[in-house]
């Protein structure tokens, strides 16, 4: 059973170091962090630490944020809404045709100048995730259950 450990701030601090190093968005979460044991970060507010959870099986709570391991942070949706209006860089800009694709779950052919690991996507002015940048490719990374079905413009 997923158990969520309470992230100290000690923690916290080397999350956001990672966002300021991968998207130069320098940002102060007023925020409590979990992390589950499959390394998903959820956010909640502070007012958790009122509630006794100890005798409480919780597998998530709050709002998914991102997921910490090897290859650094990658952000949720809803992640990349909270940061990209802060990020400097690694973000990559769609077209319409782009953001449809993106949105079936397909990768992206894509250049992006100065742009490695994660990136952010962005249409307009809404932020639509985060993906694997490599070589002219932006891997996609929205789940099955969150893919649209959107018809191919003509």
């Amino acid at each position: 059973m997923p158990e969520l450990k309470i992230l100290n701030n000690k923690e916290i601090k080397q999350i956001l170091e990672m966002i300021e190093n991968q998207w130069g968005a320098k940002i102060k979460l007023d925020y409590g962090f979990l992390k589950n044991n499959k390394n998903r970060v959820f956010v909640i507010s502070k007012d958790i630490s009122k509630i006794d959870t100890s005798k409480l099986r919780l597998n998530s709570v709050g709002m998914y944020f991102c997921e910490h391991d090897k290859l650094g942070i990658r952000l949720s949706i809803e992640g990349s809404q909270i940061i990209g209006t802060k990020a400097t860089k690694n973000v990559v800009e769609l077209n319409e045709e782009e953001t449809r694709k993106w949105f079936r779950g397909e990768d992206l052919q894509k250049e992006c100048k100065d742009c490695k690991g994660f990136v952010i996507l962005k249409h307009n002015k809404d932020f639509l995730g985060t993906g694997k940048y490599s070589n002219g490719r932006v891997l996609n990374y929205v789940g099955k259950t969150r893919r649209v079905i959107i018809p191919q413009s003509h």
